[in-house]
């Protein structure tokens, strides 16, 4: 058991300490932001401490965080805060609902992996990855870091998720796709071809890339 520091508090910082007190043998006895979104300084009855000086509160020798924020920037502000704490020295945990399908295996830290999700054998996925409610992942893939799966996402067999993409509620990708950085699948989106380009938005069914913008200059 744990004892953890949650980054966040808003909705998913909430459910983070939900899911890890009723679902975990971990316990959360915090809560830690940055000192410009400081407000109260308690939330769900723990205290609340900056982000900047988390180390003065909770040691990282006894303490690991957890920060499973949202995909906003493409999944680069929640990068940034990992990366932030692994700076000062933190391990995190990650949390893997006890009603996911998991076959063994290997997951990285700081994932959120909510309920219902099918893990497939000898898929790998990395660091600071989300798997909202009800996703299939498929066998032989593997899904990289800073990754954000909403729900009812289709990943079939021997795929590769790389860094920093977003895939909406219903979003679908065929077998041996490569999925490249930055990535955008739109909700409801099927990909029927095997590779996409860094930083695009894909829309419709089949997908195709929409506009030139980089994804994180809309999402």
């Amino acid at each position: 058991m744990a004892k953890v520091v949650v980054f966040g508090l808003q909705d998913t910082a909430e459910l983070a300490h939900y899911y890890l007190q009723n679902d975990s043998y971990h316990d959360v006895v915090g809560f830690t932001v940055h000192e410009e979104y400081m407000g109260d300084e308690e939330f769900r009855g723990l205290p609340v401490v900056p982000f900047e000086e988390v180390n003065n509160y909770f040691s990282p020798s006894k303490f690991r965080l957890f920060a499973p924020m949202t995909a906003r920037n493409m999944n680069r502000n929640r990068e940034k805060v990992y990366l932030e704490g692994k700076e000062k020295g933190y391990d995190y945990v990650t949390y893997l609902s006890s009603r996911v399908s998991y076959c063994d295996n290997d997951i990285g830290e700081n994932c959120f992996i909510l309920e219902d999700n099918t893990l497939q054998p000898f898929t790998k996925i990395g660091n600071n990855v989300v798997l909202w409610s009800g996703n299939h992942i498929g066998h032989h893939g593997e899904i990289k870091d800073h990754v954000f799966f909403t729900s009812h996402v289709v990943m079939s067999g021997h795929c590769v998720i790389e860094s920093n993409c977003f895939f909406g509620v219903n979003a679908a990708i065929r077998d041996y796709s490569t999925i490249r950085k930055g990535t955008l699948l739109a909700m409801g989106a099927s990909l029927v071809s095997q590779e996409t380009e860094e930083w695009g938005i894909y829309v419709g069914n089949p997908a195709k890339r929409k506009g030139s913008k980089p994804s994180y200059e809309v999402y």
